[in-house]
């Protein structure tokens, strides 16, 4: 299953979005958000659901855990 990172980096791309305007849009730093698409960190509870809000997908789907959207 795809990491959280990949999942982000799939996400940004399908939207074609900047890093800063997915960073900007769920209130992080973009170096935050490198960060986590990196696998450096992971987001959050409450950054993890702003960006299921924001992609429209389920957490699940974001962590790897559901291929399911």
């Amino acid at each position: 299953m795809p990491s959280f990172g990949e999942r982000l980096i799939q996400l940004q791309t399908e939207h074609k979005l900047l890093k800063k305007d997915v960073a900007e849009a769920v209130g992080i730093s973009v170096m935050a958000y490198y960060r986590y698409e990196t696998g450096e960190r992971l987001p959050p509870s409450d950054v993890l659901s702003k960006f299921a809000d924001y992609f429209e997908v389920s957490a699940d789907y974001l962590l790897g855990r559901s291929d399911t959207r």
